[in-house]
């Protein structure tokens, strides 16, 4: 351990043994109620200016950790060797703001906490755990990070997954994962099933927001680092994952009591957050990530649209494993209540191989954020993507570099892929493009197909060299038997490979935004099923 840390370590521990003697322990058996004039009490006044003003800050990248760098990828407690893994090198580049996760399921934490119990596992997978190395050294990965940002003048957000499920499963890692989480173990009755009796919908170990001591559970653990750390905002992540109460796990929609409830806990983490804002003279901002659809987000029991109407979020980010809507959709609902929003951009799950690695290069990348920039969205929010040395760093925020730069267009990246454990479905509400190989579209002779291909840029202006729109196929049919346009104008297809039939198209072919590509058989030609659409776009 260096100098910088030994003393890091020192002051770390002070600190820590005072702020934890002030603090209650969501941990233990006694839970506080919601008190109910904070549930009540209207956002303060001054504080929403100051609100407001901060949340104009330029955001062009948002860079969510999901925090494992101690668990998965260290080997000895040190700073250095912490802020090494995924964050040393984003000094300097496009990234605005980190957004620091540091949940491991409800109740379980990466930092050092008092409300919960520290995720201190250590065995295949990640034997070389270094969270509780870390404490006894007073090091805090959520300390940390908050003063790398300070340093490198990055905003920096704590995010906190208001569900978790990654420790449903099985295997000896998962089953030590749900152990070590003394709230999950010593109250079985606050889970959605057991190990034995699982739920219909979503995972046995997500807690149940329906219980009063899960809200105020949910609401300690926010303000410890509201008041433990020096945030410049609060993420709830709803989307990690999205099954909050009994009736959406049965596959009922969520009541409106319920959405009152998860409204109450966050019209009471808005008041204690400008609490704490007001008395440290700069806000605390709040950023919720839900799904892309107000309505499916009712049904699940989050009131996206009223957390909005009445100023409890500042910042909206969207989408996760699977997306709904246009970007354009969220842009409108976001500028309609005056809040920020951040498209999300998970990496893609679709299972076919050829598919997946396509949509993982920079060029899908690239594709992906200028679709964003495209939709008026406030800047680009990426999840689970962990290399800092990627180019992707420096060109994502930078919608006019993009616009000079190489990338690919899909018409879906993500396709039907419901989240971890499962949720609600979603299909009813799902209104973007997913055509991908787990969800082809039919092609009979004589018949017609259509999909849809969002495009984030002007190619009159932008003038690329060549744009090659290609489709893909499980057995392609001769080129000469299949007839395609894209926005009514012919396409003349060539065979590119084992699959694919591509065909060069002009920039006045193509228009920003939604593109229609339309496909026919012919009369006698046989049956074929088409699973794939991009646009190659190369200066």
């Amino acid at each position: 351990m260096n100098r910088t840390d030994i003393a890091q370590s020192r002051k770390n521990r002070s600190r820590w043994i005072m702020f934890f003697v002030a603090l209650s322990s969501c941990a233990g058996a006694a839970y506080a109620a919601d008190p109910p004039a904070q549930d009540g009490a209207a956002p303060d006044a001054s504080m929403k200016a100051m609100r407001k003003a901060a949340a104009e800050r330029q955001r062009r990248i948002l860079f969510n950790n999901d925090g494992n760098e101690a668990v998965a990828q260290m080997t000895r407690p040190s700073a250095e060797d912490f802020l090494k893994c995924r964050t040393s090198d984003l000094a300097g580049s496009q990234v605005d703001t980190v957004s620091y996760c540091s949940t491991d399921g409800f109740g379980q934490f990466k930092h050092l906490t008092k409300a919960g119990v520290l995720f201190t596992v250590r065995m295949e997978p990640h034997p070389n755990n270094q969270l509780q190395a870390m404490a006894d050294l007073g090091l805090d990965p959520l300390k940390i990070m908050g003063d790398f940002c300070r340093r490198n003048k990055m905003e920096f957000f704590s995010s906190s997954r208001m569900n978790d499920v990654h420790d449903k499963g099985t295997t000896p890692w998962d089953v030590a994962r749900f152990r070590n989480n003394k709230l999950k173990v010593e109250h079985p009755e606050y889970l959605m099933g057991t190990a034995k009796k699982r739920p219909k919908i979503g995972g046995w170990s997500a807690v149940d927001y329906g219980r009063e001591e899960i809200r105020d559970c949910a609401f300690r653990y926010v303000e410890e680092i509201c008041r433990g750390y020096d945030v410049d905002g609060v993420e709830l992540d709803f989307f990690r994952h999205p099954v909050f109460f009994r009736t959406t796990t049965r596959g009922e929609n969520a009541t409106e009591e319920q959405r009152a409830q998860m409204t109450g806990l966050l019209r009471r983490i808005r008041t204690m957050a400008d609490d704490v804002g007001k008395k440290r003279g700069r806000p605390i901002l709040i950023a919720a990530r839900t799904p892309d659809s107000a309505e499916y987000c009712r049904n699940i029991g989050l009131d996206v649209e009223r957390w909005m109407a009445d100023d409890l979020i500042d910042l909206w980010m969207v989408s996760g494993y699977f997306q709904l809507n246009d970007w354009d959709y969220s842009v409108a609902l976001a500028r309609k209540h005056g809040v920020k929003v951040f498209p999300s951009l998970d990496e893609s799950r679709v299972r076919d191989e050829t598919a997946k690695e396509m949509r993982k290069t920079d060029l899908a990348y690239r594709g992906r954020a200028a679709n964003v920039w495209s939709s008026g969205a406030d800047g680009v929010y990426m999840f689970n993507f962990d290399d800092p040395t990627s180019p992707l760093w420096r060109e994502l925020g930078d919608p006019k570099l993009l616009a000079k730069m190489d990338k690919d267009y899909f018409a879906s990246v993500r396709g039907v892929i419901g989240a971890n454990g499962g949720n609600l479905p979603f299909q009813p509400y799902q209104k973007y493009e997913t055509l991908n190989p787990a969800n082809p579209k039919a092609l009979a002779g004589g018949k017609k197909a259509t999909a849809r291909i969002r495009l984030g840029e002007k190619f009159t202006e932008t003038k690329p060299a060549t744009l090659t729109l290609r489709l893909r196929f499980d057995a392609p049919p001769k080129a000469d038997a299949v007839r395609a346009t894209v926005n009514g104008h012919p396409l003349t297809l060539e065979p590119a490979g084992k699959e694919w039939l591509e065909a060069k198209v002009q920039p006045a072919e193509l228009r920003e935004g939604s593109n229609e590509v339309e496909v026919s058989l012919a009369e006698n030609a046989r049956k074929a099923k088409w699973t794939d659409l991009m646009l190659q776009v190369r200066h």
